[in-house]
């Protein structure tokens, strides 16, 4: 299964990754509109310290152990490997968050939801790896 895999000798910390992952979960798809009307978020985040910079989101791991400490099934491995949210069913105990050994899933505190990567399902690439300017973003298959 493709993944995205961050490069962090390549990251400059410019947050395209961020914006670009906010505008395309957005309704209007606008960056105008999605940041200053609809309030959006990235599923992803760009971590810092000193000079070394790179983009964090859900690994979508083979065990996922956000899944197995999820209390309410809102996270679940689907048949292509993805781990995917179902927000209607999240009730925002932040287990997953616990769960999560890698810091890939976030707090929506305004919905009291969580945010994780959904790898743009309807997408070839990820909105992130195609607005990253330096390539530090790969979307491939690694045995």
């Amino acid at each position: 299964m493709k993944r995205v895999y961050p490069i962090e000798e390549y990251c400059i910390g410019c947050r395209l990754c961020e914006v670009a992952c906010a505008v395309s979960h957005s309704k209007s798809g606008d960056i105008v509109r999605a940041y200053k009307e609809e309030g959006a978020c990235p599923r992803n985040l760009v971590e810092e310290s000193g000079a070394v910079s790179f983009c964090l989101s859900c690994r979508h791991c083979d065990t996922p152990q956000c899944a197995a400490a999820c209390i309410s099934g809102a996270l679940r491995k689907d048949a292509s490997g993805r781990v995917i949210y179902d927000e209607a069913r999240c009730v925002g105990c932040w287990s997953c968050i616990m769960a999560c050994p890698h810091g890939g899933i976030r707090q929506d505190v305004v919905r009291m939801k969580i945010i994780k990567c959904d790898l743009c399902p309807d997408r070839d690439v990820p909105a992130c790896v195609a607005a990253c300017p330096n390539r530090a973003l790969k979307f491939e298959e690694r045995p």
